[in-house]
């Protein structure tokens, strides 16, 4: 069934303590079960751990998200009935969501004995990212590069 019309987007409010619509994103997409407030202990944690570490912890998040952030990705398009994928343009917000989105998600796939809570690993995550590297910013390069593989293909965009 078609869509009927744009899609409305949801006004996310700030989070409490950094204000900061970026972290009570994070905060929305590290939620397990709808237990919001573990979520932001959690985020919080790991928040603290960066302010020992480096200093200004929401400055260190937003580097760090910008360096994940892709700018091209690959989406399948069937022409002829051979499915190709094709390199298009990452959209604003989507970039966002995107970076968000694979930062926890690597975060969560740290299995390294040394960290033992969320916050611990998300926290490691974040530095990473913000130094470009880790488990985040090689999706995007790898995103990136599928894109720059599949270039030939950009003819049949839509």
């Amino acid at each position: 069934m078609p869509r009927k019309g744009p899609v409305k987007l949801r006004d996310i409010k700030p989070d409490p303590v950094y204000k900061s619509r970026l972290v009570a994103k994070l905060i929305n997409r590290c939620q397990l079960n709808g237990k919001k407030s573990v979520a932001q202990k959690e985020v919080y944690q790991a928040f603290e751990q960066i302010k020992e570490k480096t200093g200004d912890p929401l400055k260190v998040f937003t580097e760090a998200i910008e360096n994940i952030k892709p700018n091209m990705e690959v989406r399948p398009r069937r022409v002829g009935g051979a499915a190709y994928q094709i390199p298009i343009q990452v959209r604003g917000p989507r970039k966002e969501s995107l970076a968000i989105r694979w930062l926890v998600a690597s975060a969560r796939a740290h299995t390294n004995s040394e960290f033992h809570t969320f916050g611990e690993k998300l926290a490691a995550e974040i530095t990473d990212a913000f130094n470009t590297e880790g488990g985040a910013v090689k999706k995007k390069q790898d995103m990136e590069r599928m894109a720059e593989a599949n270039r030939a293909f950009s003819h049949f965009r839509w």
